[in-house]
């Protein structure tokens, strides 16, 4: 963890006491563990994810009764999605907690979206061995209401790519456009897109494919220009 970014301070912004031990493992990064000794999060983030699909489902069955399979599928996918979660863990934060190698420090690890959806998962899964089921449900609700309450980011959220293009066109800034590079080997590889709009570069994005990448770039891109907006 980087200097001032205390446990407390995280257990206090997602309303629940996760057991030190398993807080902390939960934010150890593998890159981490490989460098220190010990173990890493991905245990965590296996049952975490469990978690947080079950989660998602029964509140949208709930919630949404009016809404047919492929419309409920459709917006379980966007909600657990790594462009979803890492969304999340920005917006509290996340990165800071991390325990990461340095490696991964120097190429700026805590701002992968795949790491900090990763880390948001293995944060369920710590914080249903720590208080249980119910507990881990609310704190999945908690996490995902943002997204709900706003139904422009929400629906961003579940297409980025569409509603970049939308948003450029509104503005007459013409069709965006993708750069993508690959690094790492084969079996390993990852993804940066860069996308640009208006004829400038807005944002980048990666991901184990070129889709995740340039779908993590868009919502980026979006996110920026609707913040120099209106």
């Amino acid at each position: 963890m980087t200097d001032g970014a205390s446990r407390a301070d995280l257990s206090s912004l997602l309303e629940v006491e996760i057991a030190p031990e398993l807080l902390e493992l939960a934010l150890t990064h593998r890159s981490f563990a490989y460098e220190n000794g010990g173990s890493n999060n991905e245990r965590l983030e296996f049952l975490g994810d469990s978690i947080l699909g079950q989660a998602v489902t029964v509140m949208l069955f709930t919630e949404h009764p009016d809404l047919d399979e492929g419309e409920l599928a459709k917006r379980r996918a966007s909600l657990v999605s790594t462009v979803a979660l890492a969304e999340i863990a920005r917006s509290i934060g996340l990165g800071q907690y991390l325990r990461v190698g340095r490696g991964e420090e120097l190429t700026g690890g805590r701002d992968k979206s795949s790491m900090l959806a990763d880390t948001v998962e293995a944060i369920i899964g710590a914080a249903y061995l720590s208080r249980g089921g119910d507990e881990a449900t609310a704190l999945v609700h908690r996490l995902i209401a943002p997204l709900l309450a706003d139904p422009e980011r929400f629906g961003a959220t579940m297409d980025p790519k569409t509603s970049l293009q939308e948003l450029s066109a509104r503005r007459s800034l013409g069709a965006p456009s993708y750069v993508i590079v690959d690094s790492g080997p084969d079996h390993l590889k990852r993804f940066h897109a860069t996308v640009i709009v208006g004829g400038d570069e807005i944002a980048t994005g990666t991901g184990s494919s070129k889709k995740q990448a340039e779908v993590a770039a868009a919502l980026e891109a979006w996110t920026r220009l609707t913040r120099t907006s209106a």
